[in-house]
């Protein structure tokens, strides 16, 4: 008897797929941040605009009452707008674009160090219940990928100016040690946004949050972790300015 599946009936990869749309979002998020000033802020704000549409359906897909329904999309706009403000507030000339590309790099590396750890170590899931694919290594290993990451970023910034720091070169005082402790509680909120949303997607039933990027789902899905930490920033600043008023 012969049990193989016809090729037509095999399940196809979207490895392919993926890998394109993974490029395509790389080379538009690295021309913006290249290019900083209105064309970093245009992406912040197109980005943060679909975010927004996402989050609300997903709302809708699980909140019934109109008042409950109100108070969350107000929540969503608090959230979603303040991550995108302290985006374009750290890009702004002041900062030299430097503690906006130290968020990003942090969350990419989280992500990078996840994955990696998650595959080849597994182990204890933290919240099966909530998103079954995410584990106590993948978490440690996102901490230690969120650290290298900033300090590697720094350390080129620092070279590229020759030994010389910047106006935006605010986390050099806090050392390579202190870096390190930055990207753990940056890996640890990125961690927190991504169980948020996927709370979001099982609550309303769906598995991702959109379908406009091939391979990826939607926006919020490529941007949850960035959401949580670039939130959690705008928090500790005005926290810091008010402080200091």
């Amino acid at each position: 008897m012969n049990d193989k599946v016809p090729p037509q009936l095999k399940p196809r990869s979207d490895l392919g797929i993926r890998t394109l749309s993974s490029v395509a979002m790389m080379s538009v998020a690295i021309m913006a941040i290249w290019l900083g000033g209105y064309a970093f802020m245009g992406l912040v704000i197109t980005i943060g605009l679909g975010v927004l549409f996402e989050f609300a359906k997903l709302v809708l897909g699980f909140v019934h009452s109109l008042q409950a329904q109100i108070l969350w999309l107000l929540g969503g706009a608090i959230y979603v707008g303040l991550a995108c403000f302290s985006l374009i507030l750290f890009s702004a000339p002041l900062f030299d674009m430097t503690p906006a590309i130290m968020l990003i790099a942090g969350v990419i590396g989280t992500d990078i160090g996840a994955y990696f750890a998650g595959r080849s170590i597994g182990g204890p899931k933290i919240a099966p219940r909530i998103s079954p694919s995410k584990t106590w290594s993948g978490l440690f290993g996102g901490i230690i990928g969120a650290g290298l990451m900033m300090v590697i970023i720094q350390a080129g910034i620092y070279a590229f100016r020759d030994g010389e720091a910047g106006d935006g070169d605010v986390y050099l005082a806090y050392g390579w040690f202190g870096l390190m402790l930055t990207g753990t509680a940056l890996a640890v909120v990125a961690q927190m946004g991504d169980f948020f949303e996927s709370w979001m997607k099982r609550r309303a039933g769906v598995k991702d949050s959109g379908r406009l990027i091939p391979g990826h789902g939607g926006l919020f899905d490529r941007t949850d972790g960035l959401i949580a930490v670039a939130f959690a920033a705008g928090i500790v600043t005005l926290f810091q300015t008010v402080a200091a008023s």
